[in-house]
């Protein structure tokens, strides 16, 4: 036997070394999960199973290729016969032998999202269906959601409490969409993701022989990332041990936080009664973080009720407290957390990619990406898109190209038909034809297109027209109104907020928040102009900043170290020596998503876990005092969570006291950490149980009154609404030319105009 038993732990070594029976293994952040699994699959290799008879299921095919790397530097070349890859791929490999048997060929083909997306589209036409109402991609979400948990179009049909769902939501044909669906994949040879747990699943129900086959075959099973397994996955685990039982599966429950792609915790909460007689292994030791970091998420962790109780231990360094910054506004929240990298940078000598900046919802890089630019720190999001090269943002800031310059081509391409107005490619080829043509710009030949020779009829003339009066008014009202009133009106008006807040999926919900980020951006942008003593501020000197902005977002060198932006979900399984979790605040972190549910408040908890586990070395954790959102700055209360972790670990601001106290309202779990020093938190808003159409708040004026106790003089103190506290170090002109130059404490020195200033004297 090889010495590598020899580099594991007493409970990673137990985990390893049983194999008589079905066994759980509760792997705690940073605690050697991955270590261990391939541990096993070795040691049951030298203990007699052949690589063809042991199946290991994960979720990525990254996990998958790295643990059979690892494997292969144990057991050599044999490791490539191993049953390794994920559910999908697994399946789909049985799929391909056995297709047959379920009315395929071996030669099916399996639809991508959008191939999947474009014959609901299809469906949807044929039976005479709005598509504005039965939005492809929500209808294909709750298919989805019905194959994962092993509803077929019949049973969907005759279920009345979807049904009674699917009324309410006025979607009542989806039943019909999701069997024409189902009978056009069989027809087309064809399966979706889904299709491959579904079938997987009614191959081994409905053929007793073939599933005892595969059973017997797998002599062993093992599955990571338990947690996130849904009910379809968890099935056909069981199908496949119900006889041996040789079955090990490695989680860790305090990490499920997968609930809105199908996961379900209960699969890993209730495996020991599931699986009778089976094992529990608990891997305790943290080998990440430090001891204090460690307390800390334990000391989280614990207020959750639904959970396998453990307790995550450190042998490494101590470590400092967790440090809380506490912001005056977003703005702010940015600057002091681009300072502390700099300042981490310079005194500690770590690279940028030691970095990580973890947030709640996708919207909030803006501002984490606006502060580093400005210091040219150089960053990445990871997992997705910059905030400006997002295809929401390219959208609108299209239709802003467009009201400041009509002869935008690429601009008028984008968004001819978006939203959708009935504007085809073939219209669109016939214009760019009698532009090339006449030497004109497009705009020219979509105002006057018989006049350029375009051969349409009256009803594509008039859709043509409708845009054009669409774009006309953006011109006139562009050359009025300042960037942030343009800017939201054209949110609204064009359509976009209204096609993407129709569908309710996650991914549209990030798209709506973002959209709702841009407006705010520009509200800054106007604000802090004005203040600089600019009276107009157009769209036009918008667009020249977000140019220079999307340009820089561009030019980038992947081999250069960089600050890592993204959400925590993006964080699950990565780690950084150096954390920063923002935007600690009632109903951004916990959710307003998550109401009063029991349930959805302890996944928003697990979530804000597994934040804090990322952290090697030190974890940051900052809210704001104020945000401005939906068109007017709303005060913020601190998240509960913050008071979830015991104040012996937490490094609080200087100068404030903590005040540790519930406020608890009718049927709402609220409480807050509040600081009491100089100015007092005031609380917030009643919480937003649905996120806010743009199209509300667009009217809104900025505001620009002056807030001054007395005459500001050199030397005094003030508070800024975004950006925080300052002195006041020159005082050049008088009257409404007056300007203040105000040192602050993280946003640096702001020469502001004071006709314009929103701050008050607080010394």
């Amino acid at each position: 036997m090889n010495n590598y038993l020899d580099e594991l732990n007493d409970g990673q070594r137990a985990a390893v070394l049983y194999n008589e029976g079905p066994s759980l293994v509760i792997a705690g952040a940073g605690s050697g999960k991955t270590r261990v699994l391939t541990y096993k699959i070795a040691y049951l290799m030298e203990q007699g199973y052949e690589p063809w008879n042991i199946l290991a299921l994960t979720f990525t095919n990254k996990a998958a290729r790295e643990m059979k790397e690892r494997i292969a530097r144990q057991v050599g070349e044999r490791a490539r016969y191993l049953w390794m890859g994920t559910f999908h791929s697994i399946f789909s490999r049985i799929l391909r032998v056995e297709a047959q048997a379920i009315g395929f060929t071996p030669h099916y083909t399996i639809y991508d999202a959008s191939d999947s997306k474009s014959l609901l589209k299809s469906i949807i036409k044929e039976l005479k269906l709005d598509d504005k109402v039965y939005k492809p991609g929500m209808i294909q979400a709750r298919i989805s959601n019905a194959k994962n948990h092993l509803i077929l179009p019949d049973a969907y049909a005759s279920d009345a409490s979807i049904a009674q769902m699917d009324m309410e939501a006025k979607i009542p044909a989806t039943r019909d969409i999701y069997r024409r669906y189902w009978e056009r994949c069989r027809q087309s040879n064809a399966m979706d993701f889904d299709d491959l747990l579904v079938y997987t699943y009614l191959l081994f129900k409905e053929h007793a022989d073939i599933r005892i086959k595969y059973a017997s075959q797998f002599r062993y099973i093992l599955v990571d990332e338990y947690q996130d397994t849904n009910y379809a996955q968890h099935s056909i685990v069981l199908q496949l041990s119900q006889e041996n039982q040789r079955v090990c599966v490695v989680g860790d429950d305090a990490q499920s936080i997968y609930s809105f792609r199908g996961a379900n915790i209960e699969n890993i909460l209730k495996f020991t009664q599931i699986y009778k007689g089976a094992k529990l292994f608990k891997l305790e030791q943290n080998y990440r973080s430090t001891q204090t970091i460690v307390s800390a998420a334990n000391s989280l962790i614990a207020k959750n009720r639904e959970q396998i109780r453990k307790e995550v231990f450190s042998e490494n360094a101590k470590g400092e407290p967790l440090g809380v910054f506490n912001a005056y506004s977003d703005v702010e929240e940015g600057e002091i957390v681009a300072n502390k990298i700099s300042q981490l940078r310079y005194q500690q000598h770590y690279s940028y990619d030691d970095f990580a900046i973890l947030y709640r919802t996708n919207a909030q890089s803006r501002i984490f990406e606006e502060a580093l630019r400005k210091r040219s720190l150089p960053y990445k999001i990871y997992g997705g898109l910059s905030f400006y090269q997002r295809k929401e943002i390219k959208d609108v800031i299209s239709y802003f190209r467009l009201a400041v310059n009509p002869n935008d081509e690429e601009a008028f391409k984008r968004v001819l038909n978006y939203p959708a107005r009935g504007i085809g490619d073939t219209t669109l080829s016939k214009i760019i034809d009698a532009a090339n043509q006449y030497e004109v710009s497009l705009w020219k030949v979509l105002c006057e297109p018989l006049a350029y020779g375009m051969n349409i009829n009256k009803g594509m003339h008039n859709k043509l027209q409708v845009f054009r009066e669409l774009i006309e008014t953006f011109v006139k009202d562009a050359m009025e109104k300042n960037a942030y009133e343009i800017g939201a009106e054209i949110v609204r008006q064009s359509g976009i907020m209204n096609e993407i807040s129709q569908d309710r999926t996650p991914e549209n919900l990030s798209r709506q928040e973002n959209l709702e980020e841009l407006v705010n951006g520009m509200h800054d942008f106007c604000a802090t102009r004005q203040e600089e003593g600019n009276e107009h501020i157009s769209l036009v000197d918008y667009l020249a900043e977000v140019s220079l902005l999307t340009d820089q977002d561009s030019d980038s060198d992947e081999e250069e170290a960089k600050i890592t932006l993204m959400t925590i979900h993006s964080a699950k399984g990565l780690e950084f020596k150096n954390v920063f979790v923002v935007g600690l605040e009632e109903n951004l972190f916990p959710s307003a998503m998550c109401g009063d549910s029991v349930r959805g408040l302890e996944e928003e908890r697990r979530l804000f876990y597994v934040a804090i586990t990322r952290a090697e070395e030190h974890c940051y954790l900052s809210f704001a005092k104020s945000r401005f959102k939906f068109g007017k700055t709303e005060f913020c209360t601190p998240s509960r969570f913050l008071k979830d972790i015991d104040v012996c670990y937490l490094r609080l601001p200087q100068s404030e006291q903590v005040i540790r106290k519930v406020d608890e309202g009718v049927n709402r779990f609220r409480s807050s950490l509040s600081f009491e020093a100089k100015n007092t938190l005031t609380t917030s808003p009643q919480p937003t149980r649905r996120l806010k159409k743009v199209a509300t708040v667009v009217s809104q004026p900025i505001k620009t009154e002056l807030s001054i106790d007395g005459k500001l003089q050199i030397g005094n103190v003030i508070e800024h609404e975004r950006f925080g506290i300052g002195e006041v170090i020159n005082i050049v002109g008088a009257g409404d030319n007056c300007k203040a130059t105000v040192r602050f404490r993280n946003a640096g020195e702001k020469q502001l105009l004071l006709k314009f200033a929103r701050f008050k004297v607080i010394k």
